[in-house]
């Protein structure tokens, strides 16, 4: 972590729409702080934006271990959960008056300390960010290659591209899109990655429950040898779910493009979005996990809906509808890629700033993201079976989540002891810290039992 200059105290006059406020002088010069213009509608817009993605096309896999009332409750908690934590990480951005806590890994310093905050929340918020970059490069590769296929069928089969030349294709275009300057920039972005999520999380399912069930389509959950192996089992679908709730990595980020004041302050409009957008999301996973197991039930691919819609329906579904669908999640994937990338480059140019003491030039600025991007296109590369540890990787990352805010209110905002929110908080944050262990072990206990091929550097 970069050590950043000494913070200075500014005098801002005391009007009903000012107060004082201790301000990093570094951040004018940050993409993620650089600009303060943002309001409730770039909340939702970007709130939905890095909540709905991928993650969610694998839910009713979830569900062919844990069967309709378990699959259902789960994800009812853990979306009650993650929602409060999200109105915890909004009310904590600006806890200390005078103070803006603009990062999640400023946050947790502020709460545990400099050195354990960097150790608790450094690598989740890292993986959240690269490796979820890392993740939609292999996505969206490979979507784009399945689009081709369907657009193009038997026509333009005789040389086509591999799949990693699919993924230079997609990582280029992230590449250019990446120019964008900061977080408030990327808002049309992000709009356009909520409108695509809304639409093709609908169209998968829609189109998922419109076609005949495959025959042989059964709802008892995936029956194991041994006791051992379905509990493992079930601790790896239960980290499925937790990982489908991304994005509380960037909430402060998100909430540190607004303007506060005494009289607005930031998590005003910053919640307004927030809900907005969450209610959306509801929209988006809950169907999608419901509908997905109906349609397919414990049939299920381990590569989620999307891949059950092309294996059993690729001929049953109109071509132009199928290749829209995969479109979209090209788009949406290319406009994930942005926002998720952000605190790296953020990182990236606090650095170069620390060092220089002056701002980042255009050319360093774009040499940082190309860097960055076709870092991400080698590790994709080297490591294609990323996106295949979702059970894994959700519980690695799911104090971020569920548990460090719990955490960080009880040491920022101290409850009275022994009181029902002292309580509250505590059991959630080691119920969270305890579920990520449980998860993290099912998720190591399903790639060994179902001898994930680690073919590096070899994608399909």
């Amino acid at each position: 972590m970069e050590e950043r200059p000494e913070t200075e105290l500014i005098s801002i006059p005391a009007t009903p729409l000012g107060h004082l406020t201790k301000l990093n002088p570094q951040d004018a010069w940050l993409p993620i702080t650089e600009s303060r213009n943002g309001n409730a509608h770039y909340a939702a817009f970007h709130n939905l934006n890095a909540g709905v993605g991928f993650q969610a096309l694998i839910l009713p896999v979830a569900f062919a271990f844990l069967g309709w009332s378990w699959g259902i409750l789960s994800l009812t908690i853990a979306y009650c959960w993650q929602l409060y934590t999200l109105w915890i990480l909004v009310q904590l951005h600006e806890a200390v008056p005078g103070k803006r806590y603009n990062r999640y890994v400023e946050l947790a310093q502020a709460a545990f300390g400099e050195r354990l905050g960097i150790w608790l929340a450094l690598f989740p918020t890292v993986y959240l960010s690269a490796g979820t970059a890392t993740a939609l490069i292999l996505i969206g590769g490979e979507t784009m290659k399945l689009f081709f296929q369907i657009v193009c069928g038997p026509l333009c089969s005789s040389n086509p591209l591999t799949t990693v030349e699919w993924y230079l294709v997609f990582t280029s275009l992230c590449i250019v899109l990446s120019q964008l300057p900061n977080l408030n920039s990327i808002a049309g972005l992000s709009l356009v990655g909520a409108v695509t999520a809304i639409t093709y999380s609908t169209m998968v399912w829609v189109l998922s429950v419109s076609q005949q069930r495959p025959p042989t389509i059964s709802y008892e959950p995936l029956s194991l040898p041994s006791s051992a192996a379905t509990f493992f089992s079930v601790m790896n679908a239960l980290g499925i779910v937790a990982f489908a709730f991304r994005g509380h990595n960037l909430v402060l980020e998100i909430q540190a493009t607004m303007p506060s004041t005494f009289k607005h302050p930031a998590h005003v409009p910053m919640w307004r979005g927030a809900k907005v957008s969450y209610f959306f999301i509801a929209m988006c996973l809950f169907p999608i996990a419901i509908g997905g197991f109906w349609a397919y039930g414990n049939l299920m691919p381990s590569g989620g809906i999307l891949n059950a819609l092309y294996a059993f329906h690729i001929h049953d579904i109109p071509r132009g509808l199928l290749a829209l669908t995969f479109l979209l999640v090209v788009f949406n994937c290319l406009s994930c890629f942005q926002i998720y990338s952000m605190p790296v480059f953020d990182s990236f140019e606090a650095g170069y700033t620390s060092r220089t003491n002056r701002p980042c030039s255009i050319w360093v600025r774009s040499g940082f993201r190309v860097f960055y991007g076709f870092v991400s296109f080698f590790i994709g590369v080297a490591l294609p079976f990323l996106s295949s540890l979702a059970g894994l990787l959700g519980g690695l990352t799911l104090p971020v989540t569920f548990a460090y805010p719990c955490f960080m209110w009880i040491l920022i905002k101290r409850p009275t002891k022994y009181s029902f929110n002292w309580y509250f908080n505590w059991i959630l944050g080691w119920l969270g810290i305890a579920f990520s262990l449980a998860f993290s072990i099912g998720g190591i206990w399903s790639m060994v039992n179902n001898g994930l091929m680690l073919k590096f550097f070899k994608p399909n």
